[in-house]
């Protein structure tokens, strides 16, 4: 599976061992919206850098398997979201949605985020 990115933010330095602890956020969004999306991910990624989470990006789904749930319309994102560790990716997301500029981000919502599949992933394997 090959997937485009839609955006990165700054290279980040995770130190020795690198990052421990990776978020993981899968949503369809609808095509017409694509645009905004990226706008709206760009904004909360740099408010989870600035509130300490170690990189954010965003990729777009292009060849994809049968068994993901997009429909006819709607273009399938993934977030990846590193942290040092799972509290401090509880620390660092507890205050990202306290920040009144996410806040403001989630009153647009410009895909069906009943739909989005996420979850939290400690290292298996690194090679």
């Amino acid at each position: 599976m090959y997937e485009q990115a839609l955006f990165d933010t700054t290279e980040h330095e995770p130190g020795p061992g690198g990052p421990t602890y990776v978020d993981l956020y899968l949503l369809p969004v609808p095509e017409s919206n694509i645009d905004a999306y990226k706008r709206q991910a760009q904004a909360f990624g740099s408010v989870a850098r600035e509130h300490g989470a170690l990189s954010y990006r965003e990729f777009r789904g292009d060849d994809l398997e049968d068994g993901l749930d997009v429909a006819a319309g709607d273009l399938m994102t993934a977030a990846l979201v590193e942290f040092h560790s799972r509290e401090h990716r509880d620390e660092v997301m507890a205050a990202v949605m306290l920040d009144p500029r996410v806040k403001g981000i989630v009153q647009e919502p410009l895909a069906d985020f009943t739909r989005m599949s996420y979850g939290g992933f400690e290292p298996l394997v690194t090679v």
